[in-house]
Formats: C-alpha cells, structure tokens, sequence
C-alpha cells in the first residue's frame, strides 16, 4: 500500500465516506482496515458486510435492525449491521452488488444520520464511519439504471483507487510480507522468501492479485518440505487459460500436475527441447520413467530422437 498510502491517511483524519475502487483480490479491505485503524475511530468496532450476499428478504432488518415481536420469531430487538458500528466503521464491500431497495434506505441513514428499526416508531441516531468497495464502474451501473446516481454522489467523496499486483511497483515486499505472515503462522522458525524466488513470483500477471498471490504462497509453504518445487506449482497454477489470459505471460517450468498417466505431447516436446534431448532429464521433469518417454516418442514418430531407436534397451531402463 505504500503507493496509496498517503491518500489513506488523509482519509483517515477526516470523517467523509471513502469509495475504494479496483479488481477482485487487490487489498480493498485490508485498505479499509488500514483506515479504520489510522483514523479517530480506531477504538470503536469495525464492522463489514458484502453486499453481494444480503438475501433480499432480510435486506431491512439487516441493515437498520429490528424490535421485539417486528416478524414471527423476533423473540428480541436485534440490532442491524449500522447500529452495530456505532461509534467505529462501517464497511461495505461489493456496494454495486447492494439491492436496488436497499439503496435508497442507506441513503436516507447517510442523510439522516439515524435508523428506523423494523417495528420501531422513532428513528435512533446512529454516529459510523462509512467505507465502500466495489470492482464494478459505478457510474456506468447508474447509467444503467443499477445504482441510485443520488447515492453514488454521496458514496464518492473520497475515491481511491487500488491498482491490480500486475501494475503494482512493490511486488517484491508485498509478496515478502505475506510469505513471512504465511510462515509466522504455519512453522515455529521464520524464514525469508528468496529473491530468485520473488524474481520467478513477478514473472506473472496475478490475475486474482494478492488473494491469488496469498493461495499460491501458502502452497508452496506446505508443499516445499515434501520437495515439491516453486516452478511446479507456477505451472499447475497458470497452465490453463484464466479470466483475464494469463497464457500471454506463462513460461514453460514443469508439466500441470492435473493430467493422465501419459503426458500431452506438447509437454513431451517442450521436454526434450528444455534438456536438449536428454530423456533421463526429460523423464524426471514429466515425471513418467524414461521407457515410458520412449515410447511416446516411437508412438509419435519423432525419429530426430536418435538414441530412443533401441526402444528394448529404454524400456529397461
């Protein structure tokens, strides 16, 4: 967050709502903590909520609340999500997924500064810190009749935006950080990521940014102990066509570990092309015996693999 950093802290000393803006998997919320803690309101609770889960019929009372006896098995008074951040942050994730009905109901909390609980007479102040995120462009999504424009105005006071790892010049301290976070948590002794390591990480684009990045790091915490290489998991991660095409960016390391007993030729080939026609080195990095790289090499005829043509003395080897 370095990049971003100062916009954060000026947003903290202030109390207007901030809008994050970027891809799926870039840090909103950890930037929204970020700001939480780094503002007045750091005693108080943060609360969160992804807007994109909220069933339809508990809309209301989820937001704003509910009394005793409001709807069959309100056994309470419940509080709702805003009330619960009385006096600390608020934080709604995925706002462009909000109901439409919804919608208007947070605008008159913005406005008003109060909630009508379900069942309730009176409405009852209420004193958050409101932050919001969304991968989607809001402003086409009033255009498209999906967002309240009066809403998004009030929403966008103080909009940042969080660009996607792949754009990122901090790559190598964002993934020594998680990978020390990572391993923290997973060993009793600590230690570094490499930097041919983190040199291999950058090579990509991150489709999924740093939740991609944090999946893949945690594998290859668990898995390196079982002598399972940083390259393998690269390839079994980026060997097959991704939302946003990774292909462009992947390089041959090792074959996808998801496959039949028998490689893809393509794989053989790039093989025997990366070891310069050694087969015990191509076998080992397919991971099939070297009788069994002969033999697809007979099956496919390719004869420029002169030392295969004994195919009885590699099939004993």
């Amino acid at each position: 967050m370095k990049k971003h950093e100062q916009l954060m802290l000026i947003a903290a000393k202030s109390n207007i709502p901030v809008l994050l803006q970027g891809e799926s998997g870039v840090g909103k919320e950890i930037a929204a903590k970020f700001i939480h803690e780094h503002s007045k309101r750091s005693e108080g609770p943060f609360v969160a909520l992804n807007c994109g889960a909220i069933a339809r019929n508990l809309a209301e009372s989820l937001l704003e609340g509910a009394k005793k006896g409001s709807y069959t098995g309100a056994a309470s008074d419940h509080r709702g999500i805003v009330q619960a951040a009385n006096g600390g942050t608020l934080f709604l994730d995925e706002i462009g997924e909000m109901p439409f009905d919804m919608q208007s109901k947070l605008l008159r909390i913005l406005q008003e500064h109060s909630v009508l609980p379900l069942g309730a007479t009176q409405n009852e102040p209420v004193d958050f810190r409101l932050v919001c995120a969304t991968n989607r462009d809001l402003q086409n999504e009033v255009h498209d009749g999906n967002f309240r424009k009066d809403l998004f105005f009030r929403l966008n006071a103080f909009p940042i935006v969080i660009p996607p790892l792949r754009k990122r010049d901090d790559f190598a301290e964002i993934a020594a950080t998680l990978w020390n976070e990572i391993t923290e948590r997973t060993f009793a002794e600590k230690f570094p990521l490499r930097d041919w390591e983190i040199k291999e990480l950058s090579k990509f684009k991150w489709p999924g940014n740093i939740r991609q990045l944090k999946n893949v790091l945690q594998r290859y915490a668990l898995l390196k102990q079982h002598e399972i290489s940083l390259e393998e998991i690269l390839s079994e991660e980026f060997s097959y066509k991704t939302i946003n095409d990774v292909k462009e960016n992947y390089t041959y390391r090792a074959p996808t570990a998801i496959r039949a007993s028998a490689p893809n030729w393509t794989f053989i080939q790039k093989a025997l092309n990366e070891n310069d026609g050694n087969k015990s080195r191509a076998a080992k990095a397919l991971r099939i015996s070297r009788g069994c790289l002969c033999y697809q090499i007979k099956k496919h005829e390719l004869h420029e693999w002169n030392s295969c043509k004994n195919l009885a003395e590699c099939a004993g080897a």
